[in-house]
């Protein structure tokens, strides 16, 4: 069997402000950076280490896979950051307050940007500043960046490296860390679990909390479970859920 080790970035800044954030690259609050520490001990109390960790390029993540390490004393591990695990592009939404979108399209609107499958939001134009080919840190990809993303297309961008660099490096027996985004990880969770399109709406991951995975020997998913008090678990998950709700 082997054991995986999942962790959504702790609260950010626009994650505290309810903003559509993508590839925006904005930092931890406070409670984000205490939520990765004690993402940290909640692994370290369950008994795991790491031999290796995969990130994606926005500092959010970053942090809070470095925290994560500090607290486990495991910052000489070997650290791989990919692109392909960012956070779902969400176009020109990026920014913009959830709850205030929710007012002018209605939360059915908001919902089907939010979560479903297929769907994309109203893309960037090229030209605009918020455009990932005007940050350098994706100058060597510019022919595959997106100008906006459904889950379908995170998808189809996270599961290649799944299955070309993590799970092989899995099946060697190394333990393995993947600190990344809402909806990178819920793109690998449909992949593994092959979850049905209208369920994959319905799944909500809090921010800074480990998810543990085992599988056997051919890679497939036996258990899939959060690590930490129940209760606050599905409280946090429910205040995801309602992100895309209207205040009014």
């Amino acid at each position: 069997m082997y054991e995986v080790i999942l962790v959504r970035h702790g609260e950010s800044i626009w994650n505290l402000e309810n903003r559509f954030t993508g590839w925006t690259d904005v930092d931890l609050t406070d409670k984000g950076i205490n939520e990765a520490k004690n993402a940290g001990l909640e692994i370290s109390n369950n008994g795991f280490s790491f031999d290796v960790a995969y990130t994606s390029v926005l500092k959010r993540a970053i942090r809070t896979l470095w925290t994560i390490l500090d607290v486990m004393d495991l910052m000489w591990i070997p650290v791989y950051r990919s692109w392909v695990l960012n956070e779902r592009h969400y176009g020109n939404l990026q920014g913009l307050n959830k709850s205030e979108m929710a007012s002018i399209h209605g939360e059915d609107q908001i919902l089907i940007w939010r979560r479903s499958y297929s769907t994309t939001p109203p893309p960037l134009d090229k030209d605009d500043e918020r455009h990932p080919s005007k940050d350098r840190k994706y100058q060597n990809f510019i022919e595959q960046l997106p100008d906006v993303e459904s889950l379908k297309e995170t998808v189809e961008r996270v599961i290649p490296y799944w299955n070309s660099e993590i799970a092989p490096t899995i099946q060697t027996g190394k333990k393995v860390l993947i600190v990344a985004h809402g909806n990178s990880i819920r793109a690998l969770i449909k992949y593994l679990e092959d979850i049905s399109e209208d369920t994959i709406v319905n799944l909500n991951i809090p921010t800074g909390v480990p998810i543990q995975y085992t599988f056997d020997k051919n890679m497939k998913p036996l258990e899939r479970k959060f690590l930490g008090n129940a209760d606050e678990i599905q409280k946090a998950m429910d205040a995801v859920a309602s992100q895309g709700k209207s205040k009014e």
